[in-house]
């Protein structure tokens, strides 16, 4: 490159833009300028990154003049209306809304697994995928690029933070009502101390778990569940492979769990299966049952890798794994992909930053 590439953080004050400038604080530093776009309310704010007080301008047209990559971390409605925008005035978006994810002209990456293709871009857009399918998918791509995976059956157990500040601070509100209490020994009790303080959830979160993420879809699947399913089809290249999702609400601030039953082509060991995982980029495996070694949230917020531990064959079925997966959905789970992308599109060599490929 000639030069360094500028860079854009739109939703800059929001829960992942946070982590956003922490991670590009944290990464080689390989950007010129970068620019903290939000909505116009919060216009004028400073906020840190790189060591340095930046101050926020209101996501408009002009905001994007001279920018190379912006990273959107807004609602679905804004990023379908802004995202166009910014492409055509010549910047690469890279956008975790769910507004482009079924789009076929915008690829779906996770750089671990199908960095190949944020190199056909025709809209100008990357998109990046779910924070459930990220802290899934890098342990499972590592594994079906040895094993070949044919069918796969996941549970989730997703933290209020996916929900924004707002889903953080219901479970901290709850958490208040219910602590020092008898509460969770009775039928609905926990529901009449909470009330109608439900926040983003259908029902209570604390001292709860809730069978459902998302919106409703048809035959009573949710909208997180079909994303999951997919994503992971796209993602792989397996537009066929039969999924079954059921996603879970559990009162964890941050980072995802799943439980993953994974079937392959061919018949599988557990020792071939954590020498891949061990050796996966993006994977921490850690799995030492008989002396309590096994990821849980607590352990892993915070951190970038996905952990996996709990590694079995399946009894019934010799090509099938079980295994227990955790990522931060925060970071891994959508500020950490978005910088990994535009770090992609920013070593790309046919010229400073590409925004089309034939």
């Amino acid at each position: 490159m000639t030069r360094r590439p500028a860079l854009a953080v739109v939703g800059a004050t929001g829960a992942v833009g946070t982590v956003l400038l922490t991670i590009l604080s944290q990464r080689a530093d390989i950007w010129g300028e970068i620019r903290l776009i939000a909505s116009p309310r919060s216009a004028g704010r400073k906020l840190s990154v790189r060591g340095e007080e930046v101050e926020v301008v209101a996501l408009a047209e002009d905001a994007f003049d001279g920018v190379d990559i912006a990273l959107f971390d807004v609602p679905d409605e804004v990023a379908a209306r802004w995202a166009p925008q910014a492409a055509a005035r010549g910047t690469v978006v890279v956008d975790n809304s769910a507004a482009f994810r079924t789009d076929p002209d915008v690829p779906l990456v996770v750089p671990e697994v199908n960095a190949h293709a944020v190199r056909r871009r025709p809209r100008g857009i990357v998109s990046s995928p779910h924070c459930t399918t990220l802290s899934m998918i890098v342990a499972l791509g590592a594994l079906h690029a040895e094993f070949g995976l044919r069918e796969l059956v996941v549970s989730s157990y997703q933290a209020v933070s996916a929900a924004g500040r707002a889903g953080v601070e219901t479970l901290r509100r709850q958490l208040a009502l219910v602590v020092g209490t008898e509460l969770g020994t009775c039928p609905g009790d926990v529901r009449r101390a909470v009330g109608d303080d439900t926040g983003p959830f259908p029902e209570p979160v604390a001292l709860n778990v809730v069978p459902w993420t998302g919106t409703l879809c048809e035959d009573g699947w949710s909208s997180e569940e079909m994303a999951l399913r997919d994503e992971t089809r796209r993602i792989l290249g397996l537009p066929r492979l039969p999924v079954a999702v059921t996603c879970v609400r559990v009162p964890v601030v941050t980072a995802h769990s799943l439980t993953v039953h994974a079937r392959f082509e061919d018949e599988v060991t557990v020792d071939r299966a954590q020498e891949i995982l061990a050796t996966a980029p993006g994977v921490v495996l850690y799995d030492d049952p008989a002396a309590g070694g096994f990821p849980t949230p607590a352990d892993v917020v915070g951190t970038d890798p996905t952990w996996v531990g709990r590694v079995r064959r399946a009894l019934d079925d010799p090509t099938a794994l079980e295994l227990f997966v955790c990522g931060d959905n925060l970071r891994k789970g959508a500020a950490l992909n978005l910088v990994q992308i535009a770090e992609l599109v920013a070593g790309e060599e046919s010229s400073a930053v590409p925004r089309t490929t034939p």
